[in-house]
Parts: structure tokens; C-alpha cells; sequence
């Protein structure tokens, strides 16, 4: 777990493609940490800009000064300067091909606006189990804004253990698919000159 996959690095910032079921922050009971593992990496310790979920993998990016954290802080959070793009993998398919899901999130005991924008890049099936990719981005940044939209418009992510089908997944498990389909697949800063693609680290998680 140590020998993180390191897509981009300078004297500012260090993006890795997070692997699934790592935490992004230590803490109770988590003994692994992609913080820690950035500690033992680099000194002084990369500082995190953004966060994605543990059962999440992709794209993450952590700042090596408090000048940079500030500055990437900005361009992710209310700067709106970052492209976040998304790999989903659904049960069934959206009924429109492409789109935008608006709705309220409840963050912290206040409703708060939300979008995320997708498009329906192919469609599949396992045995008795129709599925489609879907490639999406973020339009605001809400805590599991993705799986709770998703799942909102009845297209839930397969894998998904809070959000999900969990009788699907059940019967995903025989298909090998025993994680979260959901993958940081690109992300884009013109203002630092940043494009990096994440490789998935799943089959079904490549377009």
C-alpha cells in the first residue's frame, strides 16, 4: 500500500491515484491512511486540498506548502476552477442519456443545492443485471453527492453499501464486483497547468 501510484508531482503539489477501501485521513480504528502514507513519502507532509471517499479511487491532489493548500483550496472550493470527471458504474440506466441531476442535499442538517452533470457513455449487462457507464463531473462538491444523486434518480452505484441496492449487490459479489464502482477519473486546473488522468483500477471502470 506504500508503493502509492504517483500520476503528477512538483514543487507544489503531489496528485496520486488513490487506491479503493484506503482512507484518505487517519483516525478511530482506520490503521491506514493515504495521509500517513504521503508522511512517510515527503517531508515536510503533503497537506490535503479535497477529499475523496475511502471506497473511492482516482485522482487526488495534496499540496506540499500551506501557500499551495491555500491557493488549491481556492481553485477547488469556491474558486470553482477544477474539472472533477467521474467514472460511474449503474444499476439500469438514466432515462435520459445525458444530463444534469439538480437536487437538495441534506449536509450537516441544512439543505443545500447541488448538480452534477453525466452522460451515458455505454450499457451492459451481467447475468439477470443491466448496468451502464456513466462518465460524470461535478458541478458542486457535496459529501457523496454523486452516489446520493444517483441513487436519488434510481440508478444506484453498483457496490454501494450506504447508497445502494443491497440485494443487487449481494448477487454483484459473484461477479467479482465487490467494491464501489465509482472512480476519479480526470482532473483538470488550467490555471496550474493540470490534466491528469487516472488510470481505473477496475475493468468495468474503463470507457
Amino acid at each position: 500500500m506504500r508503493n502509492l501510484d504517483i500520476l503528477y508531482e512538483d514543487n507544489s503539489v503531489i496528485i496520486v491515484n488513490k487506491p479503493a477501501g484506503l482512507a484518505v485521513q487517519g483516525g478511530k480504528n482506520v490503521k491506514i491512511s493515504l495521509d500517513k502514507i504521503l508522511a512517510d513519502l515527503r517531508q515536510p507532509a503533503p497537506l490535503l486540498v479535497h477529499r475523496l471517499d475511502k471506497d473511492t479511487s482516482g485522482a487526488l491532489l495534496a499540496a506540499k506548502t500551506k501557500e499551495a493548500a491555500a491557493r488549491f483550496s481556492r481553485y477547488l472550493g469556491t474558486e470553482r476552477k477544477a474539472v472533477k470527471q467521474y467514472i460511474a458504474v449503474c444499476a439500469g440506466s438514466p432515462e435520459k442519456k445525458e444530463g444534469v441531476i439538480e437536487a437538495e442535499l441534506e449536509i450537516n442538517g441544512v439543505m443545500k443545492k447541488s448538480f452534477t452533470k453525466y452522460k451515458v457513455i455505454k450499457t451492459g449487462e451481467l447475468p439477470g443485471i443491466p448496468y451502464s457507464v456513466l462518465e460524470i463531473e461535478l458541478g458542486t462538491g457535496r459529501m457523496h453527492q454523486i452516489r446520493r444523486h444517483l441513487a436519488l434518480i434510481g440508478c444506484p452505484i453498483l457496490g454501494d453499501d450506504k447508497y445502494g441496492n443491497f440485494s443487487l449487490n449481494k448477487k454483484l459479489k459473484k461477479e467479482n464486483i465487490k467494491k464501489l464502482m465509482l472512480h476519479a477519473s480526470r482532473l483538470i486546473i488550467k490555471e496550474a497547468n493540470i490534466d491528469i488522468a487516472a488510470p481505473a483500477q477496475h475493468p468495468f471502470l474503463t470507457l
